[in-house]
């Protein structure tokens, strides 16, 4: 019998055209701070956190590997989107005012969770971010009778 070893999320990590200006955005948009900076071998990364979040920044020069749009590629073993909630969806598109690209929405979701409102944006360098509202897990006793 193997004993469960306890796993953390660690971060994701992202790769940049300009580290300093994908850094603002999330700063900015999404209130990362800061935590650390790693420079070995030319290569430096920058490390953002938000609560027990973290993202790791890679600066690269090669080409994206798809364009995105809507909710994010849908290409296996990538990465669809980001995401995060918010307490009002309509706030924080207010809060940015047009200076946010959306990609698609914003949706609602009433028909699964009442009050579940999705916006999908992109940051600097096309990764697709999901912003919403209302989340909340399945009850478990439905869970189960669904299989």
């Amino acid at each position: 019998m193997t004993t469960a070893v306890a796993v953390r999320w660690a971060h994701v990590g992202l790769n940049c055209r300009d580290q300093r200006v994908t850094e603002e955005f999330y700063v900015r948009w999404f209130g990362f701070q800061r935590a650390r900076v790693v420079e070995a071998d030319g290569v430096r990364v920058v490390f953002l956190r938000h609560d027990n979040v973290y993202l790791e920044l890679f600066g690269t020069d090669a080409k994206p590997a798809q364009d995105t749009e809507n909710d994010g590629p849908q290409n296996p073993g990538t990465v669809r989107h980001l995401a995060f909630q918010v307490d009002d969806v309509d706030a924080f598109l207010a809060r940015a005012d047009g200076r946010l690209p959306v990609s698609l929405g914003p949706l609602r979701f009433d028909e699964f969770i009442p009050n579940w409102k999705t916006v999908w944006v992109t940051d600097p360098d096309g990764v697709v971010i999901e912003v919403s509202q209302g989340y909340v897990d399945q009850d478990p006793a439905e869970l189960a009778r669904i299989g």
